[in-house]
């Protein structure tokens, strides 16, 4: 992608009506673009980003033999009265809407109920168990008080993934190989998430776990044990920091975090009314087990850029920035330099690699070395008349400030070997 082709532009002041280091960086950034409050365009770039976290979350719910599918925003009142949950709970913040005939229908915040109405359609039998559903999709709530960016919004990207079992024996041995891959996606990421208790909610009566990180503007604050063995919610814990885990006898933590993934025991608490049965080895009706795994995309991005940034801007972890290498040429007016740059950047691009290639002839090389730094790109590659002098190119990890000469002859294998 040339720079001077791509559809949004780098501000240099942060938005005044945004608070959150997400916010500001992303929009300064032009990865997103607010539409209203809690409402957000994913711009070209951002849409990378975005896509490339919905990738990894993915291939790792692949992985744990879940299957995709995409479920309807729109939902019928009549499954979530049967849930009891139309007007209350999160049905309190459903978005709702009729029709020309009076119908009632909600934009779904969740989908507890159609993907139990749907299973109830395929699942007849012990041999149709276990199984596992997610889709990943736009979510609708009435969020009071949107704030924080990316981190809680009206409308925002998400994974759910369904589980349903015969038992509950294997419901646990399955939330427990979710676990593992959710740390996997984080992982990928560039986040080192904190496995933390909480309240299940109207969910489940038993704790659920949310994936917290720690982050100075995160709106969530769990105790913990740095050694990893107790961390709850604030909401839920009898703890205090200062005080002893409970398990090692550590000292506890408390500390802002961001809540970027949950999972529940759901048990049979949709099953039940939305009719979803089975009929087991022994001749039994029995109402099917389920398990529910959340993950937010956009919030994740939120969250990344809330622990990955500096002064200047944003720092992208490598398999979710956007783009591989951000190629600047510094011309002043020299046609060798612009043939050298063009050149290089066919054979990076033939080599396998996504390039941001900054060739806007307008601007200094203080311009584009700065707007390189807010954007993030892991990589910068430089040259100039100065570099093509020693028929190199200038290399520079985002996150260091030391810089070095790779002859461009052998800057393909240089990169493949080193990136």
């Amino acid at each position: 992608m040339k720079f001077s082709r791509l559809f949004t532009k780098t501000l240099k002041e942060s938005p005044k009506d945004e608070q959150s280091i997400n916010a500001q960086l992303l929009i300064r950034a032009g990865f997103i673009r607010k539409l209203m409050a809690g409402v957000y365009t994913f711009l070209p770039l951002g849409f990378k980003t975005i896509k490339k976290i919905e990738n990894i979350v993915s291939e790792e719910m692949t992985k744990i033999g879940s299957q995709e599918i995409l479920m309807p925003a729109l939902q019928p009142k009549e499954l979530w009265q049967k849930t009891g949950r139309w007007e209350k709970g999160i049905g309190r913040a459903m978005y709702k809407a009729g029709d020309e005939k009076g119908r009632e229908v909600g934009f779904g915040p969740t989908h507890e109920e159609v993907i139990t109405h749907l299973a109830s359609e395929f699942i007849k039998s012990y041999e149709d168990l276990p199984c596992f559903i997610h889709q990943i999709q736009t979510k609708f709530r009435k969020e009071p008080r949107p704030r924080f960016g990316l981190l809680r919004g009206r409308e925002f990207l998400m994974k759910d993934l369904y589980s349903f079992h015969a038992s509950n024996e294997d419901l646990d041995e399955y939330y427990q190989k979710a676990i593992k891959a959710y740390f996997k996606i984080f992982k990928r990421c560039g986040l080192e998430p904190i496995l933390t208790e909480a309240s299940g909610g109207e969910f489940s009566k038993e704790y659920s776990h949310e994936f917290q990180v720690l982050a100075k503007g995160g709106e969530d604050t769990i105790i913990f044990c740095k050694n990893k063995d107790f961390a709850q919610n604030v909401e839920i814990c009898e703890k205090k920091s200062g005080e002893s885990c409970p398990n090692c006898g550590a000292k506890l933590f408390s500390e802002n975090s961001i809540e970027v993934g949950n999972i529940f025991k759901l048990g049979v608490k949709y099953s039940e009314p939305l009719n979803c049965y089975f009929t087991a080895k022994s001749g039994e009706k029995k109402a099917v087990i389920m398990g529910c795994y959340g993950f937010g995309l956009s919030r994740t991005m939120g969250a990344i850029v809330e622990i990955h940034y500096d002064k200047n801007g944003i720092l992208w972890p490598k398999e979710v920035a956007p783009f591989d290498l951000h190629l600047i040429e510094i011309r002043a007016e020299s046609s060798r330099v612009k043939k050298a740059t063009e050149k290089v950047y066919q054979t990076l691009q033939k080599a396998g690699f996504e390039i941001l290639y900054d060739d806007r002839a307008q601007k200094t090389a203080g311009e584009k070395f700065a707007d390189a730094d807010l954007i993030g790109i892991p990589l910068r590659i430089v040259i100039s008349r100065k570099t093509l002098a020693k028929d190199s190119v200038e290399i520079k990890k985002r996150s260091e400030e030391k810089v070095k000469l790779v002859k461009i002859t052998k800057l393909p294998q240089f990169l493949i070997s080193n990136f």
